[in-house]
């Protein structure tokens, strides 16, 4: 049953993060219905288009030309066209452009309609094994500094947290993420959902970097990292990891092992070990 379709509207619609059979009948008949699709890369919706025998015009709308791109839009919109807004893979606005693009629409007094579908957020959410509530981060600075800052502002909050990663740079925050959160803390990895190499790995954060590093395909793809919520009290090998981080910034391996030993009372052969370790690390940092 067609649906009738409102003009003039913004139709979000979510398309498939990889695998093209996800995609709604919905999405398909409103992509089909519309008078103009808002892009954000004329590319990969044109060849999602193409695959299911749809011929519509495009606009590019992406992060640097979105708030350009908003007259447009809004001239379509005014002419009582009836558009519809595609991220390159997943739901728009949720990591992706089309939030300005919402909210200019809506500021208009023009009707936004959602078409719900994928998400790499909801997917990655559903198989790591976790519950209760979450807070979603999106993409973590990129800068090395400020993403250990960002995170060191997330450590103790009581919700799992949920991050996106670029295949460049999932090493470095898997390093950050047992750095500044506590390596005891478990981990789910969700790599390339719905595609031929999907991957979801469970483990420590301590253990995240060597299992990425074992195979360069684990560096590759799109990321989604779920991190379990903070305890309401540190264990004691979360209290060693943060004193032997603090000690090893002005004393030697084995003098900070033996100090955070005696801060968190577990045994000093362990941490000696993982002083010697981190201060490798950190000298690969600096």
């Amino acid at each position: 049953m067609l649906e009738h379709l409102r003009r003039p509207a913004l139709y979000v619609v979510a398309t498939p993060i990889g695998n093209l059979g996800d995609v709604s009948a919905r999405a398909l008949e409103i992509l089909r219905s519309v008078d103009l699709i808002a892009a954000e890369d004329t590319r990969v919706t044109g060849a999602l288009l193409a695959h299911f025998g749809i011929d519509k015009p495009m606009l590019a709308v992406h992060q640097h030309n979105e708030r350009r791109a908003l007259a447009r839009v809004l001239a379509a919109l005014g002419e009582g066209h009836a558009l519809a807004l595609a991220a390159d893979a997943g739901t728009p606005a949720i990591s992706d452009p089309g939030a300005i693009l919402v909210r200019a629409v809506r500021a208009a007094g023009h009707a936004v309609v959602p078409i719900p579908g994928p998400s790499a957020l909801a997917a990655a959410w559903s198989v790591s094994g976790m519950s209760g509530p979450f807070l979603f981060y999106g993409f973590l600075p990129a800068r090395p500094a400020e993403r250990r800052r960002t995170l060191a502002s997330l450590a103790r909050l009581r919700f799992a947290l949920v991050f996106y990663e670029a295949p460049h740079r999932v090493l470095d925050t898997a390093l950050d993420l047992a750095r500044v959160l506590g390596g005891s803390r478990r981990v789910a990895l969700a790599r390339e959902l719905t595609k031929l190499f999907e991957t979801v790995h469970e483990c420590e954060l301590d253990e995240l970097a060597d299992w990425l590093q074992a195979d360069a395909n684990r560096q590759r793809g799109e990321f989604v990292l779920i991190v379990s919520a903070a305890s309401d009290e540190p264990p004691q090998d979360e209290v060693a990891e943060k004193a032997l981080r603090v000690l090893l910034e002005d004393l030697a391996p084995a003098q900070a092992a033996r100090l955070a030993a005696r801060i968190a009372g577990v045994p000093r052969a362990a941490l000696y070990e993982r002083a010697v370790k981190l201060r490798g690390a950190r000298g690969e940092d600096d």
